[in-house]
């Protein structure tokens, strides 16, 4: 066994030099309609990334379509409703205003819930939220499928909005509630906007109506610089993305609740020791006690599934 743990403490030491970093190959993104209405979502990639090949599509309830991204991508998922297709294709929620179902490099016309994502960010990780910033017009959870990390969790909004929104901010077709407006989009003031003299965080705060949002969402993004309690990361994980969700969807927890993908094997930046000392203890109990004095951290994920290898072939 003192053997065994020689070997591990060398191993460590030149694993910098012998590990390549490697990047993550793609991410899936699995969209669900579980509500009573056909969605049609949009699509947008972030400013000077590369368009996925589909920017828009038909989602009948209860159907699902999954859509492959690389590990560079970062954008945004939305849904309409309320659509036409008489001589254009118009929505009263959420419109891209191509004209079309594609929504071809446009975005959600306001109001409109978003899934936002950056894959393969800042230590590997993907960043992830559900903003209602730009107002709401659906409930939609995202849920991390595999992947690892401890702030890797779902998040989302399945309140119904519609039904509770200020009535300053409703968007009304007939008797019916389809949208709730931002206070920055009803009335436009710096203030609300997080704009102008109130443009950092130490001068924006929360509204009475992005409280609103707040209170029923806890996860979301009620307003500019709700970032502490609305920002998710995981790395290696894949995403279902539901529209009306079903209330127990918040219960879910990613990570090793889920399975894993295998073609999502990652290097992470030792930004997050965290994770990597979790990993590592996982990796062998039985040397825990005999070898603990041996210091790993900042060895990647990578690493540790390497050294999982490498220990089955000495044992």
């Amino acid at each position: 066994m003192a053997r065994l743990c020689s070997s591990i403490f060398l191993f460590l030491i030149l694993l910098p030099h012998l590990i390549i970093p490697t990047a993550y190959s793609s991410a899936t993104f699995t969209l669900v309609n579980k509500c009573e209405q056909t969605v049609w979502p949009g699509i947008l990639s972030n400013a000077g990334i590369t368009p996925l090949q589909i920017t828009g599509f038909t989602l009948h309830k209860d159907e699902s379509k999954t859509i492959t991204a690389p590990s560079s991508w970062g954008g945004r998922f939305w849904g309409r409703t309320h659509c036409t297709h008489d001589s254009t294709f118009t929505c009263l929620t959420g419109d891209c205003g191509t004209g079309k179902i594609e929504c071809s490099g446009a975005g959600a016309t306001p109001p409109a819930t978003l899934a936002e994502f950056t894959l393969d960010g800042s230590g590997g990780l993907d960043f992830f939220d559900v903003s209602l910033v730009d107002g709401y017009n659906l409930p939609m959870m995202v849920v991390p499928q595999g992947g690892s990390g401890p702030n890797c969790s779902s998040t989302g909004c399945v309140a119904d909005l519609n039904g509770a929104c200020p009535s300053p901010l409703r968007v009304m077709s007939g008797e019916e509630g389809v949208a709730c407006k931002s206070a920055c989009e009803a009335f436009g003031s710096a203030e609300y906007c997080c704009s102008g003299a109130y443009g950092t965080p130490d001068k924006c705060s929360p509204s009475a109506y992005s409280k609103v949002f707040k209170s029923a969402c806890p996860t979301a993004y009620s307003y500019a610089y709700d970032d502490k309690s609305s920002t998710f990361t995981c790395a290696g994980a894949d995403y279902l993305i539901t529209f009306c969700p079903a209330p127990t969807t918040t219960s879910k927890k990613s990570s090793d609740e889920q399975n894993p993908n295998p073609n999502r094997n990652n290097n992470l930046n030792s930004g997050n020791s965290e994770m990597v000392y979790e990993g590592l203890m996982d990796t062998s109990s039985a040397i825990s006690n005999t070898c603990s004095h041996v210091w790993v951290g900042g060895v990647s994920l990578l690493a540790v599934s390497t050294i999982r290898r490498w220990l089955g072939m000495l044992i």
